[in-house]
C-alpha cells in the first residue's frame, strides 16, 4: 500500500511547499473566493480536454490561466463588485462544463475524483511534470515576492515607486492557476484551495513576519499531505477530504498555541 500512496505523498509534499507562500497572499489579500473560482474552473478545463480529444490536464491549464487572466482585467472595471463578479465567472464556468460534457457522447467522467481527488490515478510519471511545474511556479513566486508584499500594503505607494502592480498582479494570478490546475490530481477541484488557505491562515497565528509565515505554511500543509495521506491508507478514507480534515486539525491547535503565545 506505501508504494501506491508513495506517488501522490510526494505531489502533495511538492504543492503543499509552493501552496504556503502563494495562499499566504490569498489569506492577507482576502482572495479566497478567487481560489474557488479557479477550482470551478478547472472543471471546465477537464470538460475542454475531453470535449475537443486533448489530455484533460492540457484543458485544465489552459482554461484555468485564461480565467486567472480574464479575471485580472475583469477587476479593474467599477460597475460589478468583485464578489458579484467571482460568483458569475466560478457558476458559469462550472454550469458550461457541465453542459459540454452532456453534449459529448461517450464520455464517462468521475466527477468524485476530479471534485475530491483520485488517489489511486497519481503515478510516478505525474511527480515529473507537477515537480516541475511547481519549480517554476516557486521561482516566480520568489521573484515576485517583495513587489506583491509591497502592492498588499498599499498598491498606490508601490505604483509610485515603479512597480507594475497590474502584471504583479496577473502574475500571481497566473501562478495560482497552474497551482490549482496541478493540484487537482491530488486533491480535487474543491478541495485544493483549501490548502491555499487552511495552511496560511493556520500559520498567521504563530509567525511573526511574512517570511516565517509563508514558510510556516509551506510546513503546515506538508504535515496535512503526511497525516491525511496515513488517515487514508490507515481507515480507508478518502484522501482529499482526509487531507484537508488533518489540515483543520492543524489550525485548531495553532488557535490554541497562537492564544497562549498572545497571553503569556
Amino acid at each position: 500500500m506505501i508504494e501506491i500512496i508513495a506517488p501522490a505523498l510526494i505531489i502533495g509534499l511538492i504543492l503543499t511547499a509552493v501552496a504556503g507562500p502563494l495562499g499566504s497572499f490569498i489569506v492577507w489579500g482576502r482572495m479566497s473566493y478567487f481560489g474557488d473560482t479557479l477550482a470551478h474552473s478547472a472543471l471546465l478545463g477537464v470538460a475542454m480536454g475531453l470535449f475537443l480529444s486533448l489530455d484533460p490536464m492540457i484543458g485544465v491549464i489552459a482554461v484555468t490561466v485564461m480565467v486567472a487572466i480574464l479575471l485580472s482585467a475583469l477587476q479593474k472595471q467599477r460597475s460589478i463588485s468583485s464578489d458579484a463578479l467571482l460568483g458569475i465567472v466560478a457558476h458559469g464556468t462550472l454550469a458550461l462544463g457541465l453542459v459540454l460534457v452532456s453534449l459529448k457522447e461517450g464520455i464517462r467522467v468521475d466527477l468524485l475524483g476530479l471534485l475530491f481527488g483520485d488517489l489511486l490515478a497519481v503515478t510516478y510519471q505525474d511527480t515529473l511534470w507537477v515537480g516541475a511545474c511547481a519549480v517554476i511556479v516557486g521561482i516566480i513566486t520568489k521573484v515576485i515576492w517583495n513587489p506583491l508584499l509591497n502592492i498588499l500594503l498599499n498598491s498606490e505607494l508601490a505604483h509610485a515607486e515603479g512597480i507594475a502592480v497590474d502584471r504583479v498582479r496577473m502574475i500571481y494570478m497566473i501562478c495560482l492557476a497552474l497551482l490549482v490546475a496541478i493540484g487537482m490530481k491530488v486533491v480535487g477541484a474543491l478541495l485544493i484551495t483549501a490548502l491555499l488557505i487552511i495552511p496560511p491562515a493556520g500559520a498567521r497565528r504563530i509567525a511573526s513576519t511574512p517570511e516565517q509565515m509563508a514558510l510556516l505554511a509551506s510546513i503546515i500543509g506538508m504535515v496535512s499531505i503526511a497525516l491525511g495521506m496515513f488517515a487514508s491508507l490507515q481507515w480507508d478514507t478518502p484522501a482529499g477530504p482526509s487531507i484537508v480534515l488533518s489540515a483543520c486539525l492543524l489550525f485548531s491547535l495553532s488557535l490554541l498555541f497562537g492564544q497562549r503565545s498572545s497571553s503569556e
